[in-house]
């Protein structure tokens, strides 16, 4: 009934930039957080920046003053623009919703993960 759809990712330089977009759709009421997480080869998943209904964004240490979390609630959309990039920010990114049903019950659901590569 939801989907979570991610694009934008890919092979990109060192020092480049990517940006990364969630959109989701289906029976929504309403969304809460948005959220970024990312998993590289061999490591758990972590929680790269999030993101509340009202715009109150946060970010793991590792890439604050480098990427920016950023949603449009109209088009119940998530974005994350990444500057400067840098090798170990290679990783599959997720985007996670805590979506709000009909039945004001929330539900959280994940998107399928879309790769970024930064090489050296």
């Amino acid at each position: 009934q939801v989907q979570l759809v991610e694009s934008g990712g890919g092979l990109v330089q060192a020092g480049g930039s990517l940006r990364l977009s969630c959109a989701a759709s289906g029976s929504i009421y309403s969304i809460n957080a948005m959220n970024w997480y990312r998993q590289a080869p061999g490591k758990q998943r972590e929680l790269v920046a999030t993101i509340t209904r009202g715009g109150i964004p946060n970010y793991v240490d590792s890439v604050k003053g480098r990427f920016t979390i950023s949603r449009d609630n109209a088009k119940n959309t998530v974005y994350l623009q990444m500057d400067s990039l840098k090798p170990e920010d290679t990783a599959v990114y997720y985007c996670q919703a805590g979506i709000v049903s009909y039945t004001r019950r929330e539900f959280g659901y994940w998107g399928q993960g879309t790769q970024v590569t930064v090489s050296s």
